[in-house]
């Protein structure tokens, strides 16, 4: 059956679908953070085109679909963000300051554990990119020499640690400021964070789609030089 339906232009788009909402009922029904329904959803996809045995090509052709939505809900993240003009005005260089040291001590981290782990170059520029957004990190991953489908493995992972992780560092770390809540997940853990910082509230959206932009734009002008460091 599967098969047979995997021959519509739209297969991938509606399987991609299902899992997802699968993943969002899983979560809602459990109560359990780690059941993120993103993760679930690509276990799911995974296991049903082995199993179907259905070519990656042919899911991966309605799937493409998806991709004309990003461009358009990422510029919807600038709405929360104008509703919150005063609050990013009345804080503008806190919020600065913290988005780039934010960037500095991801870079910074990769750095050492390459150093740590003995990794050479490639799997250095690879994992760069990894609290940044997929688009810009590929770029960034494919003009250092990493590789790509490791940095876009690695974004994913990143994101969807944060989120899971992020409601118990806050708690751990006794961090209630909404706007540090925002610019943490937004910072480290790019749209999947915001993903959980637009359910946390209005202010925590807001600041975490802010942070988006200007890490990537930071991590766009500091990569080209951090991978210098690994040879």
């Amino acid at each position: 059956m599967l098969e047979i339906l995997s021959g519509s232009a739209y297969f991938g788009f509606f399987i991609s679908l299902f899992c997802f909402f699968t993943g969002v009922f899983i979560q809602k029904k459990t109560g359990l953070r780690i059941m993120n329904p993103l993760m679930l959803s690509i276990i799911m996809v995974i296991a049903i085109l082995q199993l179907s045995g259905i070519d990656y090509k042919a899911y991966n052709q309605g799937a493409q679909i998806i991709s004309y939505f990003l461009t358009p809900a990422t510029i919807c993240l600038a709405i929360p963000l104008y509703k919150q003009l005063r609050l990013l005005k009345d804080n503008a260089l806190a919020i600065l300051v913290s988005i780039v040291f934010g960037t500095v001590t991801s870079i910074g981290s990769i750095f050492l554990m390459s150093k740590l782990f003995g990794m050479d170059h490639t799997f250095y520029a690879s994992l760069l990119p990894k609290s940044i957004t997929t688009a810009i990190g590929m770029g960034i991953s494919e003009e250092l020499g990493g590789i790509v489908t490791i940095t876009v493995a690695v974004i994913i992972i990143t994101g969807i640690l944060g989120n899971v992780i992020s409601d118990l560092v806050f708690k751990l770390f006794r961090i209630s400021n909404p706007i540090a809540k925002g610019l943490a997940l937004g910072t480290s853990a790019h749209a999947i964070g915001t993903a959980r910082a637009m359910e946390l509230g209005e202010i925590e959206g807001a600041m975490s789609g802010l942070s988006i932009a200007v890490a990537g734009i930071v991590t766009v002008i500091l990569a080209p030089m951090a991978a210098n460091w690994i040879g």
